[in-house]
């Protein structure tokens, strides 16, 4: 008699008497499924002319082992200062460097800082025209996403601002 009542309470009144949890019932994520950061080791590069981006501070970033001070634009065999101060110098000047390269790159990576910032939609659409795709992303993103599309043989190129906070290996 007293199953059938508390079959007819409902599930909250179930598992106030001590029953099965129901479907609501959350389990919580064991230790190993938790969000942790993942650190990726290089043994060995594929190609010494590939560029790799080991690492970034506020102050700059350490590309094949160098140290490039300020902003910087990635080219598929070349590093070279970006002469921008923020996110909103970039502008249809500044990324005409990466729209005169030949071969032509198929993937432009901006990193603008600590987080992602809209740019202009004309710029944007400046570069598309050119047959260049535009991937922007906070600086640290920008670094491995460039890093994985280099892998992948990709013809890349990237427009990084260093970000306030610092992170010296990737």
């Amino acid at each position: 008699m007293a199953v059938v009542a508390l079959r007819r309470l409902g599930p909250a009144a179930r598992r106030a008497a001590g029953g099965v949890p129901c479907r609501a019932h959350r389990l919580t994520p064991a230790d190993d499924e938790l969000y942790q950061r993942t650190r990726v080791t290089v043994l060995e590069p594929e190609s010494p002319n590939i560029m790799f981006i080991e690492g970034y501070t506020s102050r700059g970033f350490t590309i094949n082992g160098d140290l490039v001070v300020g902003p910087c634009a990635i080219l598929p065999r070349t590093i070279l200062q970006w002469n921008v101060g923020s996110y909103r110098d970039i502008s249809h000047e500044s990324l005409s460097l990466f729209r005169l390269l030949e071969p032509r790159i198929e993937i432009l990576v901006l990193g603008t800082g600590d987080r992602v910032e809209r740019l202009h939609s004309t710029v944007l659409k400046q570069m598309r025209a050119c047959g260049i795709a535009v991937e922007v992303q906070d600086t640290p993103n920008a670094c491995a996403t460039f890093n994985f599309l280099t892998s992948e043989k990709r013809v890349v190129a990237a427009g990084l601002i260093p970000p306030r906070s610092a992170y010296v290996g990737m």
